[in-house]
C-alpha cells in the first residue's frame, strides 16, 4: 500500500535502504548530514566549495529502467536535492568486512598517505568501476577534482588505469520518486526555521512558483549557489530547486540548431556541443572537475552571469540564442544582450532561463576556444577567448568574437570585429584587430592576473587563431594528456 505523502519530508536510498529526514534546514549539506546526522565520517569535509573533492560521493538517479551513477561533491549538494534518489558513500563499499578492490589497489600501490582525501578519491574510482557519469575520460582528466597534497598523483593513476568494470548495485527508485516526490501542487516544501526550498515537478509549474517567488533564488546544481551558503553564510529565505522540472534537462534538435534546457548538466550536454563546435568540447573537460560537471548545468552557468564563466564567450562567439521564461510567456534574445553590467543581467521579476539554442556551425565556420588558467584542470579562467570566423577566398567575411575575465561581464570584441570583416586574413589585419581589443576592454587587476597581462593574453588569442589557420603544423596547445605530469605536481 503506498504511504501517505508528509509534508516535507526528503526521502531517499542509502545503501538500498529508505531513510527519511524532514524539519531540516533546506540548505543544510548533504555533507553535513552524513557527518553529523549519520555520523558517516568517512566522507570528509577539505574545501566547502567543491574543489577539492575529499566529499566526493555517488548519486544515483532514474534513467528509465535503471539507475545512473554520478560522482558528485557533497559539501555543495543541498540535502533536499537528494530527494528520490540513491546514495552511496565510501562506507558502502566494504562487504562483510572485506575492503572494496579499489581499496585494497590504493593499500598495494601506496596511493594513500596522510589519507584525507583518500576517501573521495574511492568514490571516483569506484565510480569508474561501476560506469559513473563522466568516469570513462582518461583517469588523469577523471580524477582532476580530487586533490592530494602527498602522494603526487602517480600511484592513484595506476590504480585508476587497473580499475575493472563491475556491475553497479541494483536500486528501484520507481516507489521512491512516484508517491513522495515534493510537489508544489500538494503545496509541501521543505521548510526550516528561515527558509523554504520549493520543488516544482513541470515546467508550468516552475512559471507559476517562479512569478509569485520572484524574490527567490533558482537552484540548479548548486555549484554557485552551494557557496553562497558554505562561504558567504548568505540569507537565502526562499529557494526554487529545478532539479526535478524534467521539460528543462531535454537536448533537441531545432531548426539550424541545437535547444539545450537549462537544466542539461554539462556531462550531458558534453558529447553534443563536441559535436557541433570541436574546441568547445575540449574547453569543457577543462571546465571543473568530473564532480561539476556531473552538478552544474549548460543554463545555471548562464543564469548566473559571471563574467568569468568559461560557457557564455563560446556560447555568443557560436551566435546562440538564449530563451526566457515569464509565468509561461517566452521571449528570446542574442545571448550577448542578456548581460548588462556585472551582478545584472535582464531578467524581469519572476523570469527564469529556460534553454539556449546553439546553431548547427556552416561548414567553412572557423570556431575557436582559448582558456588561459593557472592549473590545466578544474581553475577559474583569467582569461576565455572564443572566436567564430569565415573566410572567402582570404577575406574575413564574418566574425564573432568574445572573451571573458575582459570586463564586468562576458562580452563581444565588436571594434575588433568589425576591424577583421572586409580585409585580407593576413598579419597586418591580425595586429590591427589585436590593437582594437585595447579599445574596448578595461580589465580588472586581481589574484588571477594582471590587467596587463589579460589584455597581452587577449590579444595573443587572436594571434594564436591566425598561427593555427596559417600553420597547422606548429604546436600552440598543451594537450591533456601531455598536461597530466605538470598538473600531478600539484
Amino acid at each position: 500500500m503506498p504511504q501517505p505523502k508528509q509534508e516535507g519530508m526528503i526521502r531517499f536510498l542509502l545503501d538500498g535502504q529508505v531513510q527519511e529526514v524532514r524539519g531540516v534546514d533546506p540548505t543544510r549539506t548533504l555533507l553535513e548530514h552524513l557527518r553529523g546526522d549519520l555520523r558517516r565520517t568517512g566522507t570528509k569535509e577539505g574545501c566547502a566549495e567543491g574543489d577539492c573533492g575529499s566529499c566526493t560521493v555517488l548519486v544515483g538517479e532514474p534513467d528509465g529502467e535503471r539507475v545512473t551513477w554520478r560522482a558528485v561533491n557533497s559539501c555543495i549538494q543541498f540535502l533536499p536535492m537528494l530527494h528520490g534518489k540513491a546514495l552511496m558513500t565510501v562506507e558502502s563499499l566494504a562487504s562483510h568486512g572485506a575492503l572494496h578492490p579499489v581499496q585494497q589497489a590504493m593499500i598495494d600501490k601506496h596511493g594513500s598517505q596522510c589519507g584525507f582525501c583518500t576517501p573521495g578519491i574511492v568514490m571516483s574510482l569506484y565510480g569508474k568501476a561501476v560506469g559513473a557519469k563522466g568516469a570513462d575520460a582518461p583517469p588523469a582528466e577523471m580524477l582532476a577534482g580530487n586533490l592530494c597534497r602527498c602522494t603526487g598523483y602517480g600511484p592513484i593513476i595506476e590504480v585508476a588505469k587497473g580499475v575493472e568494470a563491475e556491475a553497479a548495485p541494483e536500486m528501484d527508485l520507481s516507489a521512491l520518486r512516484d508517491e513522495t516526490m515534493l510537489d508544489l501542487t500538494h503545496e509541501d516544501p521543505v521548510q526550516g526555521v528561515t527558509r523554504r526550498w520549493l520543488a516544482p515537478r513541470s515546467l508550468e509549474q516552475l512559471a507559476q512558483v517562479a512569478l509569485a517567488h520572484s524574490d527567490a533564488v533558482i537552484v540548479a546544481g548548486a555549484t554557485d549557489v552551494g557557496l553562497w551558503i558554505t562561504k558567504l553564510r548568505r540569507p537565502l529565505k526562499t529557494l526554487i530547486d529545478i532539479g526535478q522540472v524534467a521539460e528543462l534537462k531535454v537536448i533537441e534538435t531545432v531548426e539550424d540548431g541545437v535547444r539545450i534546457g537549462a537544466g542539461v548538466r554539462y556531462v550531458d550536454a558534453l558529447q553534443t556541443l563536441t559535436g557541433l563546435y570541436p574546441d568547445l568540447g575540449a574547453m569543457m573537460r577543462r571546465l571543473g572537475s568530473t564532480q561539476v560537471r556531473n552538478s552544474g548545468t549548460i543554463g545555471g552557468n548562464i543564469a548566473n552571469g559571471s563574467p568569468i564563466g568559461d560557457m557564455p564567450p563560446a556560447l555568443i562567439a557560436a551566435g546562440s540564442i538564449l530563451i526566457l521564461n515569464r509565468g509561461g510567456m517566452r521571449r528570446q534574445m542574442p545571448l550577448e544582450a542578456f548581460f548588462l553590467e556585472y551582478g545584472k543581467q535582464d531578467l524581469r521579476p519572476g523570469e527564469f532561463v529556460e534553454a539556449v539554442i546553439v546553431p548547427t556551425p556552416k561548414p567553412d565556420l572557423i570556431f575557436k576556444v582559448f582558456k588561459l588558467s593557472k592549473r590545466f584542470d578544474q581553475d577559474i579562467s583569467a582569461v576565455c577567448g572564443a572566436f567564430a570566423l569565415t573566410l572567402d577566398e582570404g577575406v574575413v567575411t564574418s566574425a564573432r568574437i568574445a572573451f571573458g575575465g575582459m570586463a564586468g561581464t562576458p562580452k563581444r570584441a565588436t571594434a575588433c570585429e568589425a576591424a577583421l570583416v572586409g580585409q585580407l586574413w593576413t598579419e597586418a589585419t591580425v595586429e590591427a584587430a589585436m590593437a582594437a581589443l585595447d579599445t574596448e576592454y578595461t580589465p580588472l587587476d586581481d589574484m588571477r592576473a594582471s590587467a596587463a597581462y589579460r589584455a597581452l593574453a587577449a590579444r595573443n588569442m587572436l594571434r594564436r587563431v591566425f598561427i593555427e589557420m596559417t600553420q597547422p603544423g606548429r604546436a600552440t596547445r598543451v594537450e591533456p594528456e601531455s598536461a597530466a605530469p605538470e598538473k600531478m605536481n600539484g
